[in-house]
């Protein structure tokens, strides 16, 4: 992100003043190199550590989605007692109803495989107990006969989709678009590391812009205050008029008022340097950050190819670009798989036992005397299939939006790269043509100065040539800082911001 400083309003002076009045300390100056900022960027901007939370909460989702595999396990239990109503004998003799009490005890397991295979693995087990009554003719007398019946089995049974949920169903899209956007979080970390890393850069590049300009406001005033201080021993002799002496002063007065601007912005951009390297702000409160790099100028070899090429392939934008592309295509092949009918092999066996007392069917099952299976099909599809076929419809548009949406990125990132290579170029040149015109302004005040004293200029003039000299010094600082920011900035286009710092950072 590139920044342009501006000369602003306040003093610095006065707010490192303000600043340690309130709370009772002194400002303390902490010198910093550019890699101390990043590296406590990297450890406590609060940026960062909220995108951090991104791959780590897509992680969960991913594992979660893998629940879906996981076995179902269901166990009841339950007890019912029945009791039918009375019944009349020829009219004579009442029959009391049958009654009965059963206990049943159900277990199941069933679930999911990767595949799309659902099994279901089930136990039951019920004992009834009860009493029939009946009149007895030959005992002229109601009977009641207890009875008791033990039942169960153990069954295993499988359905397998064929067609339809075959080769992916909604928990393998659900699964595979969690992948997908777990590298997505992890490369999105990763821009949001690069694009941090690049304003820190950038903001400790203004940093040393603004605190030299700071020392060119100070020299201004300097050469203000000594050009009022000799115009008024020329006028105490009689060799100026008043009038010199006033726009000397005048000149003087406009410089201070830049100073205090100079370091007024100063102190903005400490503040924020300072926010974008810590997480405790208030114990940065009463620290001056001072910078020990310096704004240099180094050669740089621009091959707009070579920069297209790592565009292409580091960007993290142009990563999850593609891994939008493939998430569209996951996405795509679900549909596709439901427009097929819905045909399902089914099978499934297992054995069961009956006798009289409860502990007898359980060798019953055991010794697999009773054994049942069945198998077969079982074949559905919607007449006209209109919501199936309309959302593969979709999905292939939704693809080629996609697919538009891809190439749109890679035409943005070679515009982005070709701006910040011509960006790099003027820059740089127009440090040699600053730099020249700084070193014209300097000779010229000089000159100029020497023919004031000798009465062959006026004061005017002079001033004038200290105001072109100071923008010459200005225009200097900051053609230094926007070559170094546009570095930055192409590095941060091509996406080897990293890799140009050395940075080495793992996203796991």
């Amino acid at each position: 992100m590139k920044r342009n400083w501006i000369f602003g309003l306040a003093s610095l002076t006065l707010i490192a003043l303000a600043a340690g009045a309130a709370s009772g300390e002194e400002p303390k100056t902490r010198a910093l190199s550019l890699e101390d900022c990043i590296q406590m960027a990297l450890q406590h901007n609060l940026d960062l550590q909220i995108e951090r939370y991104n791959p780590e909460l897509a992680l969960f989702g991913l594992k979660g989605a893998y629940g879906a595999y996981e076995p179902t396990l269901g166990l009841s239990g339950q007890h019912e007692h029945s009791k039918s109503g009375e019944t009349l004998f020829q009219g004579a003799f009442t029959v009391p109803g049958q009654k009965t009490d059963t206990d049943t005890l159900n277990g199941s397991l069933g679930g999911l495989l990767p595949w799309g295979l659902q099994y279901d693995l089930s136990a039951t087990a019920s004992d009834t107990d009860g009493v029939r009554y009946f009149y007895d003719t030959n005992l002229l007398t109601t009977v009641g006969l207890p009875y008791s019946t033990s039942r169960g089995s153990v069954t295993l049974g499988v359905t397998q989709p064929l067609l339809k949920n075959f080769w992916i169903d909604q928990t393998r899209l659900t699964i595979r678009v969690a992948k997908n956007r777990l590298k997505y979080s992890e490369l999105g970390l990763r821009l949001k590391i690069m694009s941090t890393v690049t304003t820190v850069e950038q903001a400790y590049y203004d940093l040393i812009a603004l605190r030299e300009y700071v020392k060119v406001q100070e020299k201004a005033v300097e050469l203000a205050t000594r050009l009022v201080d000799e115009n008024k021993k020329r006028v105490e002799v009689g060799a100026m008029a008043p009038l010199d002496e006033k726009q000397a002063e005048a000149q003087a007065a406009a410089s201070q008022a830049d100073l205090i601007s100079a370091r007024n912005n100063l102190a903005v951009q400490e503040h924020l340097l300072k926010k974008l390297i810590t997480d405790e702000y208030s114990e940065w409160a009463n620290i001056v950050p001072e910078p020990s790099g310096t704004l240099a100028a180094p050669l740089q070899l621009f091959d707009r190819q070579n920069s297209w090429s790592r565009g292409l392939t580091q960007r993290p934008e142009m990563l999850q670009a593609k891994l939008d592309l493939e998430k569209a295509g996951i996405q795509l092949k679900f549909d596709h798989n439901q427009l097929f009918p819905q045909l399902d092999l089914k099978a499934g066996g297992g054995y069961s036992g009956s006798t009289p007392e409860f502990s007898g069917v359980l060798g019953d099952i055991e010794r697999r005397d009773q054994p049942f299976y069945y198998f077969g099909g079982q074949f559905s599809f919607p007449l006209g299939n209109t919501t199936a076929r309309n959302s593969y419809r979709a999905s292939k548009a939704a693809r080629q939006q996609v697919v538009l949406g891809v190439k749109m990125m890679e035409r943005d990132i070679m515009v982005q790269i070709d701006d910040a290579i011509r960006q790099g170029q003027s820059n740089y040149e127009r440090v040699a043509a600053t730099r020249k015109a700084r070193e014209y302004g300097e000779d010229a005040l000089a000159a100029e100065q020497k023919k004031l004293e000798y009465g062959k200029s006026t004061t005017y003039t002079v001033l004038q040539m200290q105001r072109d000299l100071t923008a010459a010094r200005g225009n200097e600082l900051q053609a230094l800082d926007n070559y170094n920011k546009a570095l930055s900035q192409l590095s941060l286009a091509e996406g080897s911001t990293l890799d140009r710092l050395s940075i080495n950072v793992e996203v796991k």
